[in-house]
């Protein structure tokens, strides 16, 4: 009886003693936490990455807007030439690479909005567009599509340009 009894407590020593599973137990606790963390760390990285290129591009669409030009040529969707909407339009798309603008808007003090205003006028340039977060557990912080949406806006004075060219 006894030697049944120290066989059976060498046994169990032994399989407590023993950790062959032990690292497929870790790995199958940490690795959802793992991806978590690098998932996060991308949807951050494109967070920041958007909100910087529409900040940008914003920053060069007004700093166009203010001068009062056309782009040379004609705009391919219509045939016609440039107007000053359609052109500070195309350079808003132009610097905005990567990221698509879902909503251009220019509007000005004496114009109204789809104006971008006459000499010494106050424009205003704002663009919005969404983001589709691919983490799902920080993804539902942002509404039950997990799209973040980014609005920028800034205001310029126009410059004293001819008024001839704001046709």
């Amino acid at each position: 009886m006894k030697h049944i009894s120290l066989s059976t407590k060498r046994a169990s020593e032994k399989l407590f003693k023993s950790s062959n599973g032990q690292s497929l137990v870790e790995f199958a606790v940490l690795t959802p936490i793992f991806f978590l963390l690098i998932f996060g760390v991308l949807d951050f990285g494109r967070v920041l990455f958007t909100q910087m290129t529409l900040q940008h591009a914003l920053r060069e669409a007004g700093r166009y807007a203010v001068t009062g030009r056309h782009l040379p040529g004609t705009n391919p969707s219509t045939g016609n030439p440039y107007t000053r909407i359609e052109s500070i339009t195309q350079i808003a798309k132009n610097s905005a690479a990567g990221v698509s603008i879902v909503n251009l808007s220019i509007s000005s003090v004496q114009g109204g909005s789809s104006s971008a205003g006459k000499p010494r006028d106050t424009v205003t340039v704002s663009l919005t567009t969404s983001l589709k977060l691919i983490t799902p557990m920080i993804g539902r912080y942002f509404g039950p599509s997990g799209v973040y949406t980014f609005t920028v806006k800034t205001t310029f004075l126009n410059e004293p340009f001819n008024p001839n060219q704001t046709l």
